[in-house]
Formats: C-alpha cells, structure tokens, sequence
C-alpha cells in the first residue's frame, strides 16, 4: 500500500538540488573520497554469493562505489544525476584500467530507467531515494528497479531515516523533505520503508547504521525482486 502523505511538487527543489550537486562537484572533485562505503562491501558480497554478474548502480555521485564493484569483476552501470561526477568516474575507472566493465549514462530517477526488462542482476544505491524525491516519485523508482532487475534479483539501499540528527532541521519542503546546508533530505518513517517493498519484492532485511561525522543515521535495505 503506497503512503498517503501529502504530495509536494518536487519539481522547483530538484531543479535546484541538479545545480547544487553539478555545482558542489566541480568545486569538491571526489568529494567522498575513492574507499567504498560499508554498504558496498556489504553488498558486493551479497551479489557475489548470489552469483551475481551485472549490477546497476542508481546515484553515483562521482564514483567510488562503481569502481569498487568494478575492480570485483561486476560490470557496472551507473546513472547520475550530475554529469560532473560522472565524469569523474569515467576518469578514474580508465586510471584504474576497469574501463571496459563501467558504463555510465546521466539520468534523473523520477524519469524511467534507460535498461530493458530483467536486464540486471543486482541494483545498489546509497541514499539516492533519500534526495529531494516525493513519495510518489519513490514509488515510483522502486518499480522501475523492479522492472529492471532480473526475477529473485537483489536491490540494497541506504536511506537516511527520521532518527537522524538534521531531521526537522533547516527548510521544511514537505513530504518529510527538509533542507540543511543546501542538501535537500527526504528522511524515511518505517511505514516507508515496508511499502516500498511490498509488491513484487521479499524483504529481507532492515539495518541501522551510523556513517560520516555528524553521524548521519541511515537504514541499509535488503530486498528481493519476485520470481
């Protein structure tokens, strides 16, 4: 059952939030650094266990999680919604000579994912769903990931959720969106969470997890796509 909040026009923040993060790319190059985030570990073992050989990353940022895939000897796709840290990736995945199992494609979630049916074995993203998305845009995404991802597939992602420090702090956009530092947050409930995978998903597991200085306080998300 999908959540019946009240549905913001997102439309004016995400225009905003695309310059921000261009922007915020050019001025910091890898601003995350190139050691992949523990969700990425995680979920590198996860995939490769399941005998995983493609996966979909869905906001990349500039990349270090899609080279860590890559260097496992996955082919990696990945969308950005920035073109600047994409760029980025290109760059070092020549360096790092794994150019020939990344591809990369600038795309923004709300629109419809540019892959065919059950044409990926595993899809990962790291708080992509918790940018400046409506619920209805989530929604919405998690069913193109469904249509993408092969029957009994496997989807991890990361939110950040209610219990995090900067919920309730800044600009409120409604929706639970709120805005600190010009970084736009769309902080999950539980109910959230456990609609997005209902449908054709099994979920499997919910796990909290501290990341980053502030720390931020995310929830890492397992999945199954239906068979």
């Amino acid at each position: 059952m999908r959540d019946a909040r009240e549905q913001p026009d997102d439309a004016p923040v995400a225009a905003a939030q695309l310059e921000h993060w261009q922007r915020t790319h050019a001025r910091h190059p890898l601003m995350y650094g190139m050691e992949p985030s523990e969700p990425a570990r995680y979920a590198a073992g996860l995939f490769r266990a399941s005998g995983c050989r493609t996966v979909l990353e869905l906001g990349a940022g500039h990349g270090r999680d899609a080279l860590f895939f890559a260097r496992q000897g996955f082919t990696v796709h990945a969308t950005a919604f920035s073109s600047a840290g994409l760029e980025q990736l290109v760059a070092a995945a020549r360096e790092a000579a794994v150019a020939d199992r990344v591809t990369t494609v600038v795309h923004d979630v709300r629109d419809p994912l540019p892959f065919a049916d059950a044409s990926v074995d595993a899809v990962f993203t790291h708080m992509l769903l918790c940018m400046a998305l409506s619920t209805e845009h989530t929604h919405s995404a998690l069913a193109e990931i469904a249509r993408v991802l092969r029957p009994g597939g496997t989807l991890v992602h990361t939110v950040r959720h209610t219990g995090d420090a900067h919920y309730g702090a800044g600009t409120a956009h409604g929706d639970h969106i709120h805005e600190s530092g010009g970084f736009a947050v769309h902080f999950f409930d539980r109910r959230l969470v456990d609609g997005l995978a209902s449908d054709d998903w099994h979920l499997k597991q919910v796990h909290a997890f501290e990341e980053g200085e502030l720390p931020r306080r995310l929830w890492r998300v397992t999945q199954v796509r239906g068979v």
